[in-house]
């Protein structure tokens, strides 16, 4: 049977995941604290691992019960101590950097599929054997918010266009994530992994399931499902051990 097995989340954007137990769905599609945080320079731009390798370096701890953050052995409210964050950071990183929230939508990449991304464990321990990588490590690459049991790889590379649902959840899969730099680097150094795109590329092109469509694949740097989530289903809970079904088309 095909289940929820993971949720992770990622209350400051580019920061280290936080496994749950469950998470709530926001009427905006997205799930409450995820992505809730984020940091922004001078210039109004996101400080995320794609355009600064530093971040990588950055070891961050949650309590979920109190949105406490935990950096160097210091510990920071999330909610109360934004100007102390931003001066943390601002240290650490060695320019001036803001902590900004948004408790409706979180800060996503792709505004048009804010929902949860969701992957399936048999695909991350794929990769972690194309490139010799434990599970940890290619979870932190790719930073994949549900991940799903009891299926194959690539399992998921069929959902596209349709819905599913994972418990009482109705979940929309919109597209496949087109991958960044990110996923390249080492998740606690920021270390190159040499042809690390053009290897995965190959290799994914040809793993790819022959029971799925490669309409949306116009290359193969693409891994993990972008969600959209509808208002109706705000406020339900996702948990671990949901079952995962197609919706019914005559429902």
């Amino acid at each position: 049977m095909a289940e929820l097995a993971g949720i992770f989340l990622h209350p400051v954007k580019a920061l280290d995941a936080v496994a749950v137990s469950e998470a709530r769905v926001l009427a905006s599609g997205a799930l409450a604290h995820d992505r809730r945080w984020a940091l922004i320079d001078s210039a109004g731009h996101f400080v995320n691992g794609k355009n600064r390798a530093a971040v990588h370096e950055v070891r961050a701890r949650f309590d979920v019960s109190s949105w406490e953050i935990e950096l160097d052995g210091r510990v920071f409210s999330l909610v109360q101590q934004a100007h102390e964050l931003g001066a943390y950071f601002s240290d650490r990183l060695g320019e001036p950097v803001r902590l900004h929230q948004n408790d409706a939508v979180g800060f996503p990449d792709d505004l048009d599929a804010s929902g949860p991304t969701c992957v399936s464990q048999a695909s991350l321990e794929q990769v972690g054997e194309w490139f010799g990588f434990a599970l940890n490590e290619v979870r932190a690459r790719f930073r994949t918010n549900l991940e799903l049991g009891g299926v194959e790889a690539f399992w998921e590379d069929q959902l596209y266009g349709n819905a599913f649902y994972a418990g009482n959840v109705e979940i929309h899969a919109v597209n496949p994530c087109q991958r960044c730099v990110v996923p390249s680097r080492h998740p606690l150094t920021g270390a190159v992994t040499s042809g690390f795109q053009k290897l995965f590329t190959r290799r994914r092109q040809a793993s790819f399931p022959a029971t799925a469509s490669r309409v949306q694949f116009n290359h193969y740097y693409r891994f993990a499902v972008n969600t959209r989530i509808a208002p109706t289903e705000a406020g339900k809970i996702l948990r671990v051990g949901d079952e995962i079904r197609f919706r019914d088309p005559a429902a």
